[in-house]
């Protein structure tokens, strides 16, 4: 089912090198249109994609509105089709899965901006904007492999950005313990909570004691897992701060501040400018990319552990450390 709401939030932070274009019309409403593969209402991805909807509206005055759609490829097209042919300068898709779909109306619609996060895509005027999140969770692995034995993640699609962050974790794991155990399951959904639940819990009694969800909306299955669990199971709150439900086993958060980099990009776009590739954010955007622990947890990160980390990410931020294959 498609619910439309005229409405905003603060997400994807992003800049890039630019080009000059035609400005569009002076007075002429400026409007930015949001998709996202879920409720807003949910804490994590789709919270985030409409905080920066929000704050386009709220730093830029555009006229805005969102979206929110199941996992339906053909939604997907109607959706973009609906805001582009209502005269939107720029619509987000918000996740890889958005990608097709924009490429497929785009042509349609020339004078039309398709932005699409977590996507490497450049071509016309389909720009993709992603934070390569394997980089904090190559962190949140070597603090798995220091202070735990085995480790679970629950994805929710098996689609790039969330292969590639769990490819940063596993690699975070190895450079500290080669034959550190890590397994890795799917549920094949953003929704299910229940289902990142259960696959959790199934990782736990085969001996995770670091468990970790990437699932969108159903991400927060895997810390309720965590909390029923005890308090020797860890985790990291990732997309936003889900401490609340599992506080004891929670080590720490990864919030990616996407709101700047879209009012950003955004911004250039409503001046006439756009993107000249697409574009990517890492730990060496300290403002876009917030890592900071929990001392809460029955288990905290050592300040031995934490110092580790540190070095790590100065190495991965100066491009010294590689987090994934590219």
């Amino acid at each position: 089912m498609i619910t439309r709401r005229g409405c905003l939030g603060s997400a994807v932070a992003m800049a890039a090198l630019i080009a000059a274009g035609p400005a569009f019309a002076e007075g002429s409403p400026f409007k930015m249109g949001l998709l996202v593969p879920g409720s807003v209402s949910e804490e994590g991805w789709n919270r985030i994609g409409f905080n920066a909807l929000k704050g386009v509206e709220a730093e830029l005055g555009a006229e805005v509105s969102y979206v929110e759609l199941q996992q339906n490829p053909a939604s997907f097209e109607k959706a973009f089709r609906d805001f582009a042919s209502q005269g939107y300068n720029v619509i987000l898709g918000h996740g890889f899965e958005f990608q097709d779909a924009a490429l497929e109306v785009a042509p349609e619609y020339p004078d039309t901006v398709f932005l699409i996060s977590s996507s490497y895509i450049f071509e016309g005027n389909v720009i993709g904007l992603n934070t390569d999140t394997s980089q904090p969770f190559y962190l949140m692995g070597v603090i798995a492999a220091k202070t735990g034995k085995k480790a679970g993640l629950v994805g929710g699609m098996e689609i790039p950005p969330i292969k590639e962050a769990f490819e940063g974790f596993t690699n975070g794991v190895r450079s500290v313990a080669p034959d550190f155990p890590v397994s890795e399951v799917y549920i094949g959904n953003f929704t299910d909570a229940t289902a990142t639940k259960e696959a959790s819990l199934s990782l736990i009694s085969q001996g995770a004691d670091f468990v970790l969800p990437n699932a969108s909306g159903a991400t927060v299955g895997g810390f309720q897992a965590a909390a029923e669990s005890g308090a020797d199971v860890k985790t990291f709150s990732i997309f936003s701060d889900y401490t609340s439900v599992a506080p004891k086993n929670i080590l720490g958060l990864y919030v990616a501040d996407y709101a700047r980099g879209v009012i950003r990009i955004v911004g250039d776009i409503r001046n006439g400018k756009k993107p000249t590739t697409n574009v990517e954010f890492g730990l060496k955007d300290a403002d876009v990319m917030k890592f900071t622990y929990n001392d809460q947890a029955a288990n905290p990160v050592t300040e031995d552990v934490r110092k580790y980390v540190d070095e790590v990410k100065g190495k991965i931020a100066a491009g010294e450390i590689k987090t994934r294959q590219k």
